[in-house]
């Protein structure tokens, strides 16, 4: 049947800016003492590193949850699966909130939104496949993926403001209650599926969940593509956990660490504006993945040996608007070699990988700061050797067997 017989509902943004919503809050919440580790520590009496776990839980957690949430999402679909990280997000973020004072509940509570956090994270693809035609996916994936940035980049920036003026409490206070109202937004007006597909056959059935898993772990391609994002993920990860730590050797307070991370991330959602849309147009995945890592190595670089404010925005753009570009066209493409495996499982393996390489350079970057500056330098340097590492191993991908009989 000809393409132009498949329906595509303007409903379908509305759908997209109800998850952009969930994802961006629910990235906010975990983002927040990034940028304030050393005032946090203090007012909670507690080390760097647990202000740290505060991040680090969401990485644990992650790799816990992310094989049943995308089981849950290829099985229950949209509503049900992101509506469960919507409502541990907007509840778990007003309780963390309300016992504010208590370092040990505020943990608890973050073990909590974390538990929603892959409910959330693994179904961008599955909103783009449900939603959107084939040649507006890796666009609608990369605006999913843009609202994570959005919530990081409001976490770095905001949280140095409004913890100044409203104190710790205060702050987590107003994030909770913001998160509650969009899980409530959510759950009022989200739809599961347009009426009639917005797509031919062929373009949208998938396997069952668990033979979807090991279709896409017998993929070449894609185990390439589980590396690359182990490497990038993990980068960003550990560069915006400990970005204060990274900065305050050379001089650099915390709400300039805090604009420099939040600055990192606004060149993200500049990227992911971009280089997806380009993606799209051309029907090509690889080269801009290979653009998107040849750009991050010079940018963390920069980051690494800045001793200018000025110089050091620049970079932390740069490093951002190349480095996170690269999640919602890897997150696409590995949607589309793997076929029909689900979105939800693709994606969630992905992210997986990411979370677990998370855990691991973040706790390799407080193993190797040094103990007489504190810089974390050399942790550094390896991950832009890491980088330049992946960026010779994807000149080995090749693009989507769906993009290349589109194109055909």
């Amino acid at each position: 049947m000809p393409q132009n017989e498949y329906r595509v509902y303007g409903y379908r943004w509305v759908v997209l800016a109800l998850y952009m919503g969930v994802t961006a809050l629910n990235q906010l919440l975990w983002i927040t003492f990034a940028a304030i580790t050393s005032d946090a520590a203090g007012y909670y009496q507690v080390s760097d590193l647990s202000i740290g776990l505060l991040s680090l839980s969401f990485m644990a957690v992650f790799i816990v949850v992310s094989i049943p949430a995308s089981w849950a999402i290829d099985t229950w679909g949209l509503r049900i699966a992101v509506g469960i990280g919507a409502v541990l997000t907007g509840a778990f973020g007003l309780m963390r909130g309300l016992v504010g004072p208590s370092y040990g509940l505020v943990l608890a509570a973050q073990i909590g939104i974390a538990v929603g956090q892959p409910f959330i994270l693994n179904a961008v693809t599955t909103v783009a496949a449900r939603w959107f035609p084939l040649s507006e996916r890796a666009t609608a994936s990369g605006l999913g993926t843009l609202a994570a940035y959005v919530g990081i980049a409001l976490g770095l920036a905001l949280t140095p403001w409004l913890a100044a003026r409203a104190d710790m409490s205060g702050m987590l206070l107003v994030y909770g209650a913001v998160a509650a109202a969009v899980a409530v937004a959510y759950l009022a007006l989200a739809r599961e599926r347009p009426p009639t597909p917005p797509c031919p056959p062929g373009q949208d059935t998938r396997a069952l969940v668990f033979d979807g898993l090991g279709r896409a772990l017998r993929n070449r391609q894609f185990q390439v593509l589980l590396v690359v994002l182990f490497v990038g993920l993990g980068v960003f990860n550990g560069a915006t956990t400990w970005i204060e730590d990274i900065l305050r050797p050379r001089g650099f307070d915390s709400a300039q660490a805090g604009i420099a991370g939040g600055l990192m991330v606004v060149g993200g959602v500049v990227g992911a504006l971009v280089i997806p849309t380009l993606s799209d147009r051309a029907h090509k995945r690889v080269p801009y993945i290979l653009l998107a890592l040849a750009g991050a190595i010079p940018g963390l670089l920069g980051v690494t040996f800045a001793t200018s404010y000025g110089w050091l925005l620049v970079s932390a753009f740069a490093l951002g608007f190349f480095l996170l570009s690269a999640g919602p066209i890897a997150f696409q493409y590995g949607a589309e070699i793997t076929y029909p495996a689900p979105e939800g499982t693709t994606n969630g393996l992905l992210i997986l990988a990411g979370q677990v390489s998370g855990i691991l350079f973040i706790l390799g970057m407080d193993a190797l700061k040094s103990t007489s500056t504190g810089s974390m330098t050399a942790s550094l340097l390896v991950f832009a050797g890491l980088l330049l590492a992946g960026l010779l191993l994807c000149t080995r991908l090749k693009e989507s067997a769906l993009l290349t009989q589109r194109r055909g």
